[in-house]
């Protein structure tokens, strides 16, 4: 178990109100005199989640992004926010980070309601959070409702992010697809309106595909087979698309693809790509060209 997953079930002790779920899921789903609001917050340290070469304001944008991505998987409207900033010392450095902020937040209509600032110690790592806050109007679809036969998709491919934090570790100057994949992902808003009333569970990929899908399968109490790790054409074209290339693609994070459990007679109401399927019983299993490989040592992304 790791640190994070040790700390969550201590966690789990204060959090007893039912609009935690838990802790089991990406957000909290709070009834607020007859609506339901979805709350849900992100951090990002330099050194952890981004590097320190990345502009300032991808960096902006990027944080809202994954915000509003867990929003996407609840199906959720996007209404406010708040920021919590660590100043940078740097004004144009804090500049060029909230005008990307500010393009994020006003493509998807999220206003900025308030939040904090602080100083850090001279020599700190950068640290951002953002409070994201939507509302739904249907059902709220949860990590633990996948039932036994259902069919498991995705939104879109899988491992360019990954792949273009790899190419800016070897050259801080790459650019093309699978930097802007990695730099300024895109929240699946729309997607995760239109398949909120569809699915029996739905998450976005962060941490990747094989460590959420095992979350989504444990939280539902079933087993979960990936059967199918879909790759971008940049990525074939860089990787070459190989069994190694599919097993980095699906322990990659940062791809921000919704991932969503259905039964397999029903038509995904969006453009998906079917990866796996549910059945009764527990584990991960992996299938690439329709033959059981081993499981890598790490399926995705933990903090310690």
């Amino acid at each position: 178990m790791s640190a994070e997953s040790r700390f969550l079930t201590l966690l789990r002790l204060l959090a007893n109100d039912p609009a935690a779920r838990g802790l089991q899921d990406d957000a909290a789903v709070l009834d607020v005199g007859g609506s339901r609001l979805i709350l849900t917050s992100d951090t990002m340290v330099e050194g952890v989640h981004h590097l320190a070469s990345d502009p300032p304001a991808d960096i902006g944008w990027k944080l809202a992004a994954v915000n509003l991505s867990d929003l996407a998987a609840k199906g959720a409207r996007p209404v406010g926010c708040l920021l919590n900033y660590a100043l940078s010392g740097d004004d144009a450095w804090d500049a060029a980070f909230l005008e990307g902020l500010g393009e994020a937040l006003g493509r998807h209509a999220m206003t900025l309601l308030g939040g904090d600032t602080v100083k850090m110690p001279q020599g700190s790592a950068r640290s951002y959070s953002l409070t994201a806050i939507g509302e739904a109007s249907g059902p709220v679809p949860a990590r633990s409702g996948a039932q036994a036969g259902d069919r498991l998709y995705l939104t879109g491919p899988v491992g360019d992010a990954g792949a273009g934090l790899d190419l800016l570790r070897s050259n801080p100057a790459a650019s093309g697809p699978l930097v802007e994949a990695y730099r300024r992902p895109r929240p699946r808003l729309a997607e995760g309106a239109l398949l909120a009333d569809h699915v029996h569970s739905m998450m976005d990929v962060s941490d990747g595909l094989l460590i959420d899908a095992m979350r989504m399968a444990q939280a539902s109490g079933l087993s979960v087979t990936i059967d199918h790790v879909p790759l971008s054409p940049a990525l074939e074209l860089v990787s070459g698309g190989g069994t190694a290339a599919q097993i980095a693609a699906a322990r990659a994070g940062d791809d921000y693809e919704l991932l969503f459990a259905m039964p397999s007679s029903a038509k995904p109401p969006v453009k998906a790509i079917p990866v796996g399927s549910f059945s009764p019983g527990s584990g991960l299993t992996l299938m690439i060209d329709g033959a059981s490989v081993p499981l890598p040592d790490r399926l995705g992304w933990e903090h310690g």
